[in-house]
């Protein structure tokens, strides 16, 4: 068996489709796609040191692992590294390979500590273990079945309230920028993210190929933003919620119910089946909102860190 580790290429096609394959068949709740995998390896920041390794067993892609800096951070020297083999090349090796590679990276890159998310299982939290990484929060991963789905019905909305979509910013996405960079800075987690620059927010948010502008829903309260809920898509049935808030001083209101029920709603009519979040464990309100749409719990991952050096 002859087991290597090599870079992601972005010219090449059939590396794109093999991370899709390998990443879709470790973690089946992801919602991917072969073009998110080559704009994100091609528009990373810089500060980012963004690097995605494939471990190739016998010419054939076995494992992915995708790490960087969160340059985001206010605090300095955070790096991920979240290696992922497929089931069936699984205790040979791939991982641990992929995890060197990582971690060798993100040293040079000058990285003090590493978070990975790890299932909550026996052999996941084993092989963390074995490789110096302990366990931290956790979080909650949860599916809806769209189609029998019993979401709550539209009614009339209370005054100075209108729903909206994210494609109806298209002259301006400023507003949603600002609400986005509320909501993630009070997001509960144990790496802290400070959305400060526009220009990137744009490359990795509003030009991510997975949003659906189309069906990510905006509540306004007075022309204000006030709360979003934002699609993420697949291409082709699935749908993942990749982030839901409502700003400081429209909470406790229910809005954020109601922008991801629009959300989820306008989904269901355009023909997507299955809808994916995930939530911190510490993350109450949220994860009430998804119990309320009839989103149950399909796998816990527990986020465990190495301090390197």
């Amino acid at each position: 068996m002859a087991l290597i580790v090599r870079d992601f290429r972005t010219d090449d096609p059939e590396d794109a489709a093999a991370v899709v394959r390998v990443r879709l068949a470790a973690v089946p709740h992801l919602v991917l796609s072969e073009e998110y995998v080559r704009y994100r390896a091609t528009t990373a920041h810089p500060a980012e040191c963004f690097r995605i390794f494939l471990a190739e067993e016998d010419g054939t892609v076995a494992g992915v692992c995708e790490t960087l800096l969160f340059h985001d951070s206010p605090v300095p020297g955070q790096g991920s590294a979240n290696p992922q083999v497929h089931p069936g090349h699984r205790g040979r090796g791939a991982g641990a390979l992929l995890l060197r590679a990582a971690e060798d990276h993100l040293a040079a890159a000058g990285a003090s500590a590493v978070f990975s998310w790890v299932l909550d299982e026996p052999a996941p939290r084993a092989f963390a273990a074995r490789h110096g990484y302990r366990p931290g929060r956790s979080a909650r991963l949860q599916h809806l079945d769209l189609t029998a789905a019993r979401l709550p019905e539209p009614g009339p909305l209370p005054a100075g309230v209108r729903l909206r979509t994210f494609a109806g910013y298209a002259g301006d996405p400023r507003p949603l920028f600002a609400a986005d960079a509320e909501v993630t800075a009070d997001e509960p987690g144990d790496v802290a993210a400070e959305l400060a620059d526009f220009d990137d927010w744009l490359r990795h948010t509003w030009h991510d190929p997975r949003l659906d502008r189309d069906l990510t829903s905006v509540v306004e309260v007075d022309g204000q933003v006030a709360a979003f809920s934002l699609a993420h898509t697949d291409g082709g049935s699935r749908y993942w919620s990749g982030m839901t808030g409502t700003r400081r001083a429209y909470r406790g209101r229910g809005l954020a119910r109601l922008a991801k029920t629009d959300s989820l709603r306008r989904a269901r009519a355009a023909g997507f089946t299955d809808a994916h979040t995930g939530n911190d464990a510490e993350n109450a309100p949220m994860l009430a909102v998804n119990r309320r749409l009839g989103y149950r719990v399909s796998a816990t991952e527990l986020r465990h860190v190495k301090a390197l050096g």
